[in-house]
């Protein structure tokens, strides 16, 4: 048995257990025509923490160490990819970086100006409902992606695990809305402006802005390398000044 054990430990677990929870999402999501509770990465994300909990209760250890030593060897691996797929999103910027030298200017204050506004926001709701500045640091960077949130959040000292579920959540809450939004406001009338607002959701909402286009993709993609840069160059500051 304990042979079983140590060998469970064994990176191959936490690959296979993240790929079966995606695929069996990704399933879901197509069978139920986009259902969002189904969005692969939201469903893995949920069903994974389910497995964890179940796991450890079954092995009578803590859910923390089921984590650390059967799971995150794994997931680690997983995650090294999540990197260059993220900066695969460039490849509709390039097609379309005409756009980018008319508009740079407006492109770049605009993202910069909210983004910092955002920051404010968060984490004046976060004192206002008496977060832990763990978990107040942790909610700072999730405007960026999650492969560059994770690190940033860490730095502050916030709680890497908080700033992965809020990138994720928004992500799928924009991804769900997204269509309702654009056709309340009617936002599909400028291309540009779509397609950075969807970026704001990272590489989900990068995702959803190029079934509009690969106008509004390669704006998305601009928004996520913007945003992304912001979060490294700002929030370690903003977060000494404020917290």
């Amino acid at each position: 048995m304990t042979a079983l054990t140590n060998n469970l430990a064994l990176p191959f677990t936490g690959i296979f257990m993240t790929l079966v929870v995606f695929l069996t999402g990704q399933w879901l999501f197509k069978k139920t025509n986009g259902f969002f509770l189904f969005q692969p990465l939201f469903f893995g994300m949920v069903v994974g923490i389910i497995i964890l909990i179940i796991w450890g209760k079954v092995q009578g250890r803590p859910t923390a160490y089921i984590y650390q030593h059967f799971y995150k060897p794994g997931a680690d691996i997983v995650f090294w990819f999540v990197n260059p797929a993220t900066i695969a999103f460039a490849i509709p910027l390039y097609k379309r970086n005409d756009v980018l030298k008319k508009y740079w200017f407006d492109i770049i204050l605009a993202l910069v100006v909210s983004s910092v506004i955002c920051l404010f926001i968060t984490l004046g709701t976060a004192k206002l409902v008496g977060l832990s500045h763990s978990s107040a640091a942790g909610l700072l960077p999730e405007a960026a992606t999650t492969a560059i949130a994770m690190p940033v959040a860490e730095a502050i000292g916030g709680n890497s695990a908080i700033t992965a579920m809020a990138c994720i959540v928004k992500a799928v809450i924009l991804y769900v809305l997204a269509d309702i939004l654009i056709k309340t406001f009617r936002l599909q009338r400028s291309k540009i402006g779509l397609g950075l607002g969807l970026g704001t959701g990272g590489t989900i909402g990068s995702a959803k802005a190029l079934e509009y286009g690969m106008l509004e993709g390669a704006m998305a993609s601009v928004c996520v390398v913007i945003i992304g840069i912001v979060v490294d160059l700002v929030v370690i500051p903003f977060a000494h000044l404020f917290m």
